[in-house]
């Protein structure tokens, strides 16, 4: 799939180059910032995974990286803050420095309650990277995103790992969706 992809259906906010940029520039920055610690990502599953393997790349440190699933939705379309883990972390935490590589963050319930989480996994430090910061609905206002690719107005988004219903997930761009109930 091509920068080319048309549907009418879709607008067009981040292109595949610009998000390339940003992601270089949040990888120069958590290399900085990283450099003498024992870094891990963690990557919440599933629309994090293109986001964070692009990141990865960016990031000039040794670092190890694992992933999470978790659910909030009790099949609902609206977060309710109380986190199932569906995919634990293989490996401990205790004494490493992570960063939670996020997708989008909106309302921030579930990634309240994650950090949380991982708090009493005892890491030595849990900061958020997001590829898209959506602080309009943010419920959780003390949530606070340390690496932040762009920050999006309140428009339900695919591409680059988000999806809607599974779908859009493999597009390089970012596009906010004109009716949602054609897609």
């Amino acid at each position: 799939m091509t920068s080319e992809f048309t549907n009418p259906n879709l607008d067009l906010l981040y292109s595949a180059e610009q998000i390339k940029a940003r992601v270089a520039e949040l990888g120069a920055e958590i290399t900085s910032d990283y450099a003498v610690r024992n870094l891990v990502l963690i990557g919440v599953l599933k629309g994090s995974c293109v986001f964070m393997a692009d990141l990865m790349r960016e990031i000039d440190l040794k670092l190890s990286i694992d992933f999470m699933a978790v659910s909030s939705y009790k099949d609902g379309t609206v977060s309710t803050g109380d986190v199932e883990i569906l995919k634990d972390l293989t490996n401990p935490i205790r004494e490493k420095d992570v960063i939670v590589c996020e997708d989008i963050v909106d309302t921030g319930l579930t990634l309240f309650r994650l950090t949380e989480i991982l708090e009493s996994k005892g890491a030595n430090s849990i900061k958020i990277a997001t590829l898209l910061d959506k602080p309009e609905p943010r419920v959780k206002k003390e949530l606070k995103i340390d690496y932040c690719g762009f920050q999006i107005p309140n428009k339900f988004v695919v591409g680059y790992g988000l999806d809607a219903a599974g779908r859009y997930r493999n597009l390089p761009f970012i596009a906010a969706v004109k009716n949602p109930d054609k897609l």
